[in-house]
This record gives structure tokens, sequence and C-alpha cells, in this order.
């Protein structure tokens, strides 16, 4: 079996290919993976793995604002990151994020992400640092604590870029979903 790596934006991706990938979440996050959640993933970069099955290993990177401590930062965004259940321990994760690690490093100043109990051991073990403050997205309203976020966000610094202090909350923008 020969794995292919692709790397492409959104709009260089077929509408077979965006269904493939929406499947492989679908089955990576067993029926969890919402509508909203495959919107945050799009509009960006995709590295996606391929074998004969279709797509083995999927995750995209998309630029967020995030807030902290009266600065704005220019964020890579990692979303939508799964291995298809039968392709899992087999280094695919690890492929994909480093493609996406050097996105991060060349266009953004630090990388985030949310990750799932089951994801965050591979980001831990490639250096990702789980925060320790609190989290908030600015809403329709104005700024919501996201709680539910706290103990889940993962952030990398971008090449020798400093993290922030946890001091302050990180506070993102706000997305379709991010409320619900």
């Amino acid at each position: 079996m020969t794995d292919v790596l692709r790397l492409a934006h959104t709009w260089e991706l077929t509408a077979d290919e965006l269904a493939a990938i929406r499947d492989l979440l679908d089955a990576a996050f067993e029926g969890g993976f919402s509508d909203h959640d495959w919107d945050h993933g799009l509009g960006g970069l995709h590295a996606v793995v391929y074998d004969t099955a279709g797509p083995a290993a999927h995750g995209s990177v998309i630029m967020r604002r995030m807030v902290h401590g009266g600065r704005s930062y220019r964020v890579g965004y990692v979303e939508a990151m799964a291995v298809r259940p039968d392709r899992r321990r087999q280094g695919l994760g690890g492929t994909v994020m480093e493609v996406l690690e050097r996105i991060i490093d060349g266009a953004y100043e630090l990388g985030a992400l949310s990750a799932s109990d089951d994801g965050a051991m591979l980001y831990r073990s490639r250096s990702w640092m789980l925060w320790p403050g609190r989290i908030e997205v600015f809403g329709p309203g104005g700024v919501v604590p996201l709680p539910d976020e706290e103990g889940s966000t993962y952030l990398r610094p971008a090449g020798d870029r400093p993290l922030p202090e946890p001091a302050a909350a990180l506070v993102f923008d706000w997305r379709d979903g991010d409320l619900l």
C-alpha cells in the first residue's frame, strides 16, 4: 500500500474529494462531527493522506484572530484533524501534523487547536502545550467564556516566538456553532 500526501487549499479540492474527507471525519468522530465543525475546517490549507481506499488522514489549518493581553494575534488553527479508524497508530496523524506545523511556522504567529481526548496524546508528543488559562470568544453580544474549551486547547509557538502568558484569557474570533 502506497500512501500519497496532498496539500491543497479548499478551493482546489473537488466536490468528490470534499465529500470523501467529510465521510472520513464522520467515521473518525463516530457521528460526532457537526456541520459547524465541517464549516470550521474549510477555507484554509488541507493536508490529506490518501491510500487505495481514499482519504486515510486529514487536517486543515485555518487563519483565526485571537486577542490576548490587549494584542491581536494571527493564529493558524488546526481543524478537522482525523485518521480513518482502520489506519490509526500508523504515523499518519504525525505526517499530517508535520505539514500543518510547517504552514503554521511559515505563516502565523502561533498555532492553536482544540483536542479530543483521543487526539491529545498526538499533540503533546509534538510539543504542543496545553493552555492552562481561560478561553473566551467574541460573540455577537460581546465576549463570552467557553469553559468547555478549557483543558482541551493547545498552543504551539511558530518558530522562536514565545507563547502568551496564561494570566489573561485567550479570546478567539466567533464562528457559527461556537456558542451552541
